[in-house]
């Protein structure tokens, strides 16, 4: 629909007059707003003017009206004669008049039907024009003037002498009317006399309602004008002052109108933005994430509503219409900040996520670590204030300093967080290799203890600090670490480092005896050659072993506490002249003074570095000796032993006096040869058997044991030896005539007895092979029948004992009398 072809149904629409005050002075507000709204008068602004007419009853106000507007006034019936038509005030809007006008028909004057009481509505009535019009049209009969009552000269004394009551400033006390109001008489012609003339004249006046508001129009001087949407709401106030006979203070109804109409407007524009769908989407999508253009949406959201709202109020008064839309903008605000919170609350993420991941990417590349922070912090921060900056609405006044400090907090406790990770690390790693580079070092020079080991654990430990230190310090400049709290992370691991050698000294202190035990039996099973002792009789078994205690009681000397410095202590001298010099020695020194290790602290170690107490050391020493005792007696019966195999000859006296006594029997023996070649024969049959048997070592461990164990397996072993040469003679006899020797064989690994061999396994170790077929060369043609030597007994069959110098060679001397 076009703007005229609106224009044409409003001046339909408003061409209708509806009642606005009753005849009982009720104001029809529902009635007017609907007329407001069908005639399009709320939407004029300013742009418009209010026409009222009053005069007698039957003077044909109406018909004036109706000429002159095109409206539809009742009009009075001529045949009914003169009677009231228009009772209490009716509205209508003009057709066809620029700019909108709307014309008030008040009920006439003079009217029989209210009597003597007229007056007051008149009086009242008549004050509502004049206090809403913009003009007001007085209708009377011209051959009336000069008459009392029929010039309704009640009525324009109530007109005109309001002005002298109206309080004026003290420059306007004596300004007269027509200062302010522009006074006119128009002359026309009688409707029923002249209605040519009448319609003539009328369409001139109607020309002169054309831009009334003008500059120069009838009502081109107004001041103070309501707006058309408080028209109804104003003109119902007025009249209810009217009616409750108030004081009528125009610029306070003004300011009390303007305040009503803004407030209803503010709630309107207030209401819209709250199912503004824009506005819904653009909260519910900062819900879950930022926005990008969040400030500008926001704003140009906001700004339309409040530009909506100054175009309805733009005509109010501008104290109240300000105030309002402050009020309003500041209700918009509050509406809209949680989205803007939410907004902030996402950048304030994304900034400290664009830190973790820049400061992360920064480490990797191998920026520092100080660096690195300052660098990502300063762009995340950029990057924020940015985000607020867009985000902020030009109608808030909101400050993002609150929000900006948490995001600097966040970023340096985050930073601050990474950084112990970093040191924590850094450390543990330093830990690392401090215990790596000292814990096998220090474990190796306790394995060989001495004089030296804690001299050597010193320059180790210097050695590897200085090595490994100065490089983490290195590393601590990258975080730009003040000297203090460097040098004491140093401070610290230089004392973990102290602590791994402490550590290790006291584990291998509580392993003291076992190093102990390991050092004498090194020592005492051990030349200085390093080569393994055995014990052939000559040795000087006591020295050895002394000598192998002292080594010991120096690596007990070395345990007994962690020496930092050089200072020489007498530890060692204490602990030999008291525990291995002897008991006469330790005796007297017990007779002499107190005993020097009865105390549970040294007086060259400090109590918190002591590992051994000196009555630990003795403890230990009883100990140590109780166990080693057993290793000495062995060698020692090992020499014994060793001392009886080389004796086996009778002494001279003896060799004598079996010659003499059996000289008779030697005569016979060589007068005799065969009783000499039985005897041999015999020797070697008992020889063989002796070493068989392992005789000698059967009797190592006495004389009865060693008969009953060479009784249980005597019959055996000679049961063993007859098979064999029967086995063996079988196979000679098989094969007499053999062309040429049998093709060459692995020999058979020969038979492995021991003298402890329980009687089933002799029975099955030396039980003839089973019956083989005829015509099959025999494994044992090949080689021949042997016994193994006890040698190869205990070298095969069993562990060796620690000592069997004594037996060695006369098992090797008498390897060749063990073949058969």
């Amino acid at each position: 629909m076009t703007g005229s072809e609106e224009m044409e149904e409003s001046d339909a629409l408003g061409g209708v007059a509806v009642q606005l005050i009753d005849g009982e002075g009720v104001f029809e507000a529902e009635g007017a707003e609907r007329f407001m709204a069908a005639a399009g008068v709320a939407g004029c602004g300013l742009s418009y003017a209010v026409v009222s007419i009053m005069g007698p009853q039957s003077s044909g106000k109406s018909t004036l009206l109706n000429q002159l507007f095109g409206t539809n006034f009742r009009e009075m019936d001529a045949f009914r004669g003169r009677s009231q038509t228009t009772k209490g005030i009716w509205i209508a809007r003009c057709v066809g008049v620029d700019p909108c006008t709307v014309v008030l028909d008040l009920e006439g004057t003079d009217g029989r039907e209210r009597g003597e009481d007229d007056t007051a509505f008149e009086k009242q009535s008549a004050l509502f024009a004049l206090a809403i019009s913009d003009i007001v049209l007085i209708n009377m009969w011209c051959h009336d003037i000069g008459r009392e009552q029929a010039a309704n000269k009640p009525l324009l004394k109530t007109v005109f002498q309001i002005w002298n009551s109206v309080p004026k400033p003290e420059a306007h006390k004596d300004t007269p009317i027509g200062e302010f109001f522009n006074v006119e008489v128009t002359a026309l012609s009688s409707f029923e006399e002249k209605e040519e003339q009448f319609r003539e004249q009328v369409q001139q006046l109607r020309q002169r309602f054309s831009n009334s508001i003008a500059p120069g129009g009838l009502a081109g001087d107004r001041r103070g004008v309501v707006p058309a949407s408080g028209f109804l709401f104003s003109s119902q106030q007025i009249w209810k002052v009217i009616l409750e006979n108030k004081d009528l203070d125009l610029p306070a109804h003004k300011v009390m109108v303007a305040t009503v109409r803004c407030d209803e407007i503010a709630n309107e524009k207030f209401g819209c933005i709250t199912s503004d769908t824009e506005w819904i989407d653009l909260e519910n999508a900062v819900q879950s994430g930022p926005v990008p253009g969040f400030g500008k949406k926001l704003g140009y959201i906001v700004d339309v509503h409040l530009q909506e709202y100054d175009k309805e109020a733009v005509y109010f008064d501008e104290a109240v219409r300000k105030g309002k839309r402050q009020h309003l903008e500041s209700r918009i605000v509050n509406l809209v900040q949680p989205a803007f919170q939410k907004m902030l609350t996402h950048l304030r993420t994304k900034a400290l996520e664009k830190f973790k991941t820049g400061l992360i990417s920064s480490l990797e590349s191998g920026k520092s670590f100080a660096a690195s922070v300052r660098d990502n912090k300063e762009c995340s921060l950029k990057e924020f204030e940015q985000g607020c900056a867009d985000a902020v609405i030009k109608q808030a006044n909101w400050d993002c300093t609150k929000i900006l400090e948490k995001v600097r907090r966040d970023i340096e406790d985050h930073a601050l967080s990474v950084r112990e990770s970093k040191l924590s690390e850094l450390t543990a790693q330093a830990k690392e290799k401090l215990r790596k580079a000292l814990a096998e070092p220090v474990e190796s020079l306790f394995d060989a203890a001495d004089q030296t080991t804690w001299a050597s654990i010193r320059i180790v430990y210097k050695r590897e600090t200085e090595s490994i230190l100065p490089e983490f310090l290195k590393t601590l400049c990258g975080f730009e670490m003040e000297y203090a709290p460097a040098e004491e992370m140093v401070s610290k691991l230089r004392d973990y480092a102290r602590s791994v050698v402490e550590s290790k000294a006291k584990d291998e202190a509580s392993k003291v005896m076992i190093h102990m035990k390991e050092r004498f039996t090194t020592v005492f099973s051990h030349d200085k050659d390093s080569i393994p002792r055995v014990w052939t009789g000559k040795e000087d078994v006591r020295a050895i072993a002394k000598d192998a205690r002292s080594a010991a009681l120096k690596l007990l000397s070395v345990m007994v506490g962690i020496r930092w410095d050089d200072e020489p202590d007498s530890i060692e001298s204490i602990l030999t002249s008291t525990l291995l010099e002897g008991s006469v020695v330790a005796k007297i020194a017990s007779a002499a003074s107190a005993d020097p290790l009865a105390s549970t602290t040294w007086e060259e170690i400090p109590p918190k570095q002591t590992m051994i107490t000196p009555a630990q050391c003795k403890s230990l020493w009883k100990q140590f000796k109780a166990e080693t005792e057993f290793t000495i007696t062995q060698a020692v019966s090992t020499q014994q032993a060793h001392r009886h195999g080389n004796s086996r000859l009778p002494p001279p006296w003896a060799i004598v006096a079996m010659a003499v006594l059996g000289f008779n029997e030697i005569m016979t023996l060589l007068r005799n040869p065969i009783y000499l070649f039985l005897l041999f024969v015999g020797y070697l049959i008992v020889k063989a058997l002796a070493v068989q048997l392992d005789v000698n070592r059967e009797f190592q461990n006495g004389v009865v044991p060693g008969i009953i164990s060479v009784s249980t397996k005597l019959l055996p072993t000679i049961q063993n030896l007859v098979n064999k040469v029967a086995a063996e003679q079988q196979a000679e006899h098989q094969h007499p005539q053999a062309a040429e020797p049998p093709p060459p064989q692995m020999q058979p690994p020969p038979l492995l007895l021991s003298p402890r061999s329980p009687m089933s396994e002799l029975r099955r170790l030396h039980m003839p092979s089973s019956p083989r077929k005829v015509g099959s060369p025999s494994p044992s043609s090949s080689s021949s029948s042997a016994v193994s030597s006890p040698r190869h007994v205990a070298e095969d069959q069993k562990p060796r004992p620690p000592v069997v110098a004594g037996h060695e060679g006369e098992n090797e001397s008498n390897s060749a009398d063990s073949i058969v």
